[in-house]
């Protein structure tokens, strides 16, 4: 989350370079538009491939990151990038509270609080850190910044298999998630 709000919150620097702060509005329409078929796709995964979407969205949004380090000067990279990221922000929410909901166990309740203010923190988080960002080293930092966190976040998630995912269906039918 600290990734994406990092770059969610200063879009239009990030696009400036591209020759695109007059189409921020459209952009989001398209990073809007993506993530609500990614929602889809999450309400179709989220109960039989929970860690795989999750590691599948990390893995494609380090990439998209990975892209705009080097071609965030062509607005085709931006507007095609912002697409995919929306696409893999998709159902975040979804599919880390229900990854939550499933190690927290009899815990569940305060779990779930706790990340409602983890989730808070990531949003100012991306605010600080991007403003950072974009005072000492420019907009152009931004992609690298998010793929590294992304990064972070995917051997998180790639090590949680036994305790953050829990190595049966989380319906308790079915094979492994």
């Amino acid at each position: 989350m600290l990734a994406h709000n990092v770059l969610y919150t200063y879009i239009v620097p990030f696009i400036t370079p591209a020759g695109l702060a007059g189409e921020a509005d459209r952009i989001l329409l398209f990073f809007g538009l993506a993530a609500l078929a990614g929602i889809w796709l999450t309400s179709c995964t989220v109960d039989h491939a929970l860690r795989l979407s999750v590691l599948v969205s990390l893995a494609i949004f380090a990439a998209v990151a990975g892209v705009f380090a080097i071609g965030s000067a062509s607005p085709a990279v931006i507007m095609i990038g912002v697409t995919i990221w929306g696409l893999t922000f998709r159902g975040a929410a979804t599919l880390l509270q229900t990854a939550l909901a499933d190690a927290a166990g009899e815990g569940t309740d305060v779990a779930l609080s706790m990340n409602v203010v983890v989730w808070n923190s990531a949003i100012a988080g991306g605010g600080l850190l991007g403003g950072v960002l974009l005072e000492t080293w420019g907009a152009l930092s931004f992609p690298w910044i998010v793929m590294a966190l992304a990064a972070v976040s995917f051997l998180i998630a790639w090590q949680a298999r036994s305790y953050g995912f829990r190595p049966c269906h989380r319906l308790g039918h079915g094979k492994e998630n």
